[in-house]
């Protein structure tokens, strides 16, 4: 571990596991479907997760992430340091509450999640993450925090969360949507007893979506951690997506010798504001892959060659929501 969560947080490394993928028979991403086969029950995915956490192990990622709506997410991941023998030292873990997973362990489902940030979800879910997570759990995070939910506002939850701030767990909140910069711009001024609140905020930031950026560069400077989410776009800055207008980030990939995703990483392991980058890896294959972003030299000239493949926040967001569950 190399980095830190904010000027007051645990270790981390520059590269960390999320568990959105493994830890639930479906998800958003490219190609979800075909990497797990035929068999997702239980046992095959987890199974499957723990072979994924060992190469990330092995690769030396010590920060792991995960959410109570990442289906059996927690409880893969509990397994998989209680099989390894790992110490609460040894890695560091962050999770996150307000929503529910309703799927039912089916990949096509009316709803896979729902959210509500009020109290009792917080109290509910704070104690399933603990029972799971025990000493191991780091940080714990709003879930997607949003004006229209209303929990920035809410003094009952903000003063929960600070009790949980004292009990020595770094307390942040998950931003989504074409609104992450206000909203993470309101958080950064939420105090509780004249303390600020917060101390990390998860992020989306890729070659594709960057508005985020300067009110991230702002937590930084106000010493929160940094971490980003989604940083090949759900697959589409990975070999999946074959759009015309991604071919930029396939010639440079090619000319490099690594894949699209390594390039896509290596773009945000360069902002001098990220604490840690998240790779949202299935496979070891994805996560050896993803690895490779780290032996990628970013300059300038590279930024520009993708720069013109930017879209309005409002044209990404409403593509990402389209993408199909498999």
């Amino acid at each position: 571990m190399n980095r830190y969560l904010g000027a007051h947080g645990p270790a981390v490394s520059s590269l960390g596991l999320g568990l959105a993928a493994l830890g639930r028979p479906g998800y958003i991403t490219l190609g979800h479907g075909s990497d797990f086969g035929r068999d997702r029950s239980v046992g095959a995915m987890e199974r499957q997760a723990h072979e994924v956490l060992d190469a990330a192990y092995s690769g030396g990622l010590r920060y792991f992430d995960a959410a109570r709506s990442y289906g059996r997410a927690e409880a893969f991941l509990a397994s998989w340091l209680a099989a390894r023998g790992l110490r609460p030292g040894d890695v560091t873990v962050g999770s996150k509450w307000g929503y529910t997973y309703t799927a039912d362990w089916q990949v096509q489902a009316e709803h896979h999640e729902v959210k509500d940030h009020t109290l009792p979800t917080f109290q509910r879910q704070l104690a399933e993450s603990r029972a799971l997570l025990g000493p191991y759990l780091s940080l714990y995070q709003i879930h997607s925090a949003t004006f229209e939910s209303g929990v920035l506002e809410d003094t009952a939850v903000l003063s929960a969360l600070a009790r949980l701030r004292e009990d020595g767990v770094v307390v942040g909140l998950s931003l989504s949507g074409a609104s992450q910069a206000d909203v993470l711009r309101r958080a950064l001024e939420v105090r509780v007893d004249g303390a600020p609140l917060f101390g990390c905020v998860q992020a989306t930031w890729n070659l594709l979506e960057r508005s985020a950026g300067p009110a991230l560069s702002e937590a930084h400077a106000a010493g929160w951690g940094v971490i980003i989410k989604e940083a090949v776009a759900n697959g589409r800055l990975t070999s999946r997506d074959s759009s015309p207008e991604l071919s930029p980030l396939r010639e440079l990939a090619r000319e490099r010798g690594v894949t699209p995703d390594a390039i896509a990483l290596a773009a945000v392991l360069a902002q001098p504001w990220v604490s840690v980058v998240l790779s949202g890896a299935s496979t070891v294959e994805q996560l050896h892959d993803n690895l490779a972003s780290r032996a990628v030299s970013w300059s300038a000239e590279l930024d520009a060659r993708l720069g013109e493949m930017q879209e309005a926040p409002r044209t990404y967001w409403a593509k990402r929501s389209s993408l199909p569950w498999n």
